[in-house]
């Protein structure tokens, strides 16, 4: 599939870019020519820089839109997310997988110079040949990008280091908060991807999810922000395939059938010592899950939000 990514995405950071006294971000131009955008650090940002922010993690291959919702008798603000593409826009380009700590700078990266950087196995996986001669990746920081490491990720994606837009923003902001509930279907595709299904079979996602309340400080907004999809989060994916593939595989997919299920995640997270991978991987999921068969037009259901859990971690 020849779709660019990057193109896509970088065509969507210069509408922001274009934007930002409204959207309160901050467009930075360093030295040696990369852009940075600060959608919340030492700017507001917003719900909408975020929600821009979210679009451009998933290379514009997706419609993302806010919504209310009720979960559990109890109005929330929310946010929906579809795409059409599943796999490319959200494990080839929105699952924050490349883990960047350089000279005492460290932030998870997402976003679609992850296909062009291409350092995790699960491109493997995906039909993703991107080809672009600009790039753009998504951190999820506080701290602002320096030159070095513009210059060291632009040579990692093979782009010149002016073709390089990097936007960031905290958890524990407005936009960070919306950026990562529009994760929401991505998380449904990565335990598909987690339990060898073939994620390319998945025609079309649909999902929502709680927007959290921006926390006072980072480590709380991780908590919070895991909670609206772990407890709040509810999809639909439309897959291709027979209904003996679905019987049994959409009971492994919501977070309830995790071990480490039922504690806000920021009990869960200080039970493990802050060690995510001493957390159940199985636990990073919607609470909800539906998949459609294309072959019969039946859906299997399992899980359910769960509003009492919610309302724990959300009140802090």
């Amino acid at each position: 599939m020849t779709l660019s990514l990057n193109q896509r995405a970088a065509e969507l950071a210069d509408r922001l870019a274009a934007d930002a006294e409204a959207l309160r971000v901050a467009v930075t131009t360093l030295p040696g020519g990369a852009r940075l955008i600060d959608c919340g650090s030492a700017v507001p940002g917003g719900l909408e820089a975020g929600r821009r922010f979210a679009e451009i993690c998933m290379g514009g291959l997706c419609t993302i839109g806010f919504a209310p919702l009720v979960l559990g008798g109890r109005w929330l603000p929310g946010l929906t997310v579809a795409t059409d593409h599943p796999a490319r826009a959200c494990l080839g380009s929105q699952y924050a997988g490349w883990r960047i700590d350089r000279d005492g700078y460290f932030a998870m990266a997402s976003g679609p110079g992850r296909a062009l950087i291409r350092a995790e196995e699960l491109y493997d996986d995906l039909d993703v040949d991107e080809r672009a001669s600009t790039a753009v990746l998504c951190l999820e920081t506080r701290d602002e990008p320096p030159e070095g490491l513009t210059a060291y990720v632009a040579e990692r994606a093979g782009v010149e280091p002016g073709a390089l837009t990097l936007l960031y923003a905290p958890t524990a902001s407005l936009a960070g908060g919306v950026q990562i509930a529009a994760r929401i279907v991505e998380t449904a595709l990565h335990k598909l991807h987690e339990l060898d299904f073939d994620v390319r079979r998945v025609v079309s996602g649909f999902g929502s999810a709680p927007l959290p309340p921006t926390a006072r400080k980072d480590p709380d907004a991780i908590g919070r922000t895991n909670d609206a999809i772990l407890y709040g989060g509810q999809v639909e994916l439309t897959v291709d395939g027979p209904d003996d593939d679905f019987e049994g595989l959409v009971e492994r997919l919501p977070a309830s059938a995790s071990r480490d299920y039922g504690e806000p995640f920021g009990t869960v997270l200080e039970d493990a010592n802050w060690d995510f991978y001493a957390i159940d991987p199985m636990l990073f999921s919607p609470a909800e899950v539906r998949l459609v068969s294309t072959a019969s037009g039946r859906s299997y259901h399992a899980g359910d939000v769960n509003p009492e859990v919610l309302e724990r971690s959300f009140r802090g």
